[in-house]
């Protein structure tokens, strides 16, 4: 009997990855699309579309992470067996200017489907993924699943109390929550408003002689980055071990923004430096150290390993770019 599986947030970067993913490895998958979303399904445009997929194999199923009625009904409705939870406040800026939303969303809706999970006499496995924000402020040179826990931001706060809620649960009742304590990851799906995505699209508008310049604020931060399908199939991985635990899963290199903003100039036969301007309105009020994944425990636990390296992950995002503007 094929498996069936709920994904939350599927309409987002890792979301509709994960629901390519699982449509691969022959599951039945229905997505939850909040009704805020329902206009913004280009990344799941292609399993909509495909008639051999849509309603047979792919559902698609109205509900919200604030709506509990929603979420519990979408749970008992489908009975999966495995939930991938990716729907989310992931802006760090909004999370500050909106303290009680971010936390609402990121941690007391999760937090509520725990309290449904405990009470399901079919163990049901729970995806969540985490951040590297949740270590924040750690100065060591990497950061593995025994970091101290140290937010820089109400995005962080409210992911490091899910963190410590999931062990709780799994702890008094036996449920089976799982995770990754994800690194920074891109892709072309990734939104416009993260610095990978700016600099890729600035850059591409510059190579078409439709800009002028970028503008950047601290481009001396250094970021772990790595692709969002090599994350996604380590998530897939993670809920596949028979007892729940959490990974850091991370590229384990990092860089700084101005050598991510030479690299994809570079690949464009760009000078980075004859456009790059330093505006100090995108410098961040709140800002985390250097962080850099250290990926022992999932290297041993599933061979996990890395596939896409930086260089790479440039050329997918910039040609993607191109096509898609030009």
């Amino acid at each position: 009997m094929k498996k069936k599986a709920l994904v939350l947030g599927c309409t987002g970067q890792d979301g509709s990855y994960m629901c390519e993913l699982l449509l691969k490895k022959n599951y039945i998958v229905y997505g939850l699309l909040r009704k805020s979303a329902t206009d913004n399904t280009k990344n799941i445009k292609s399993l909509v579309e495909n008639k051999n997929l849509f309603n047979k194999k792919f559902f698609l199923r109205r509900g919200d992470m604030l709506d509990v009625h929603s979420i519990e009904s979408a749970i008992y409705d489908i009975n999966p067996n495995e939930i991938y939870n990716f729907a989310d406040q992931d802006n760090v800026t909004w999370s500050t200017d909106l303290p009680s939303y971010s936390f609402n969303v990121t941690a007391v809706s999760v937090m509520n489907i725990f309290e449904k999970l405990k009470k399901k006499k079919n163990k049901i496995k729970f995806f969540q993924p985490l951040s590297s924000n949740i270590f924040g402020w750690d100065k060591k040179s990497k950061q593995n699943e025994r970091s101290l826990l140290s937010p820089s931001s109400v995005y962080a706060l409210s992911k490091s109390a899910v963190y410590l809620g999931a062990q709780m649960y799994n702890r008094l009742y036996n449920t089976h929550i799982c995770g990754a304590i994800f690194f920074n990851h891109e892709s072309p799906r990734r939104k416009l408003d993260y610095v990978t995505q700016k600099i890729v699209h600035n850059a591409c508008e510059i190579y078409l002689g439709r800009k002028k310049y970028i503008e950047l604020g601290d481009i001396n931060i250094k970021i772990d980055w790595g692709y969002a399908k090599d994350y996604v199939e380590a998530a897939w991985k993670i809920a596949q071990q028979k007892k729940p635990d959490f990974f850091v899963i991370g590229s384990g290199r990092s860089y700084t923004v101005k050598e991510f903003c030479k690299k994809v100039f570079k690949y464009l036969n760009l000078d980075y430096k004859k456009y790059l301007k330093i505006n100090k309105k995108f410098l961040r009020k709140y800002k985390n150290t250097d962080l850099k994944s250290d990926i022992s425990k999932a290297k041993k636990a599933f061979g996990y390993i890395p596939k896409t390296n930086l260089d790479s992950l440039i050329k997918i995002m910039v040609d993607d770019c191109l096509k898609k503007i030009k």
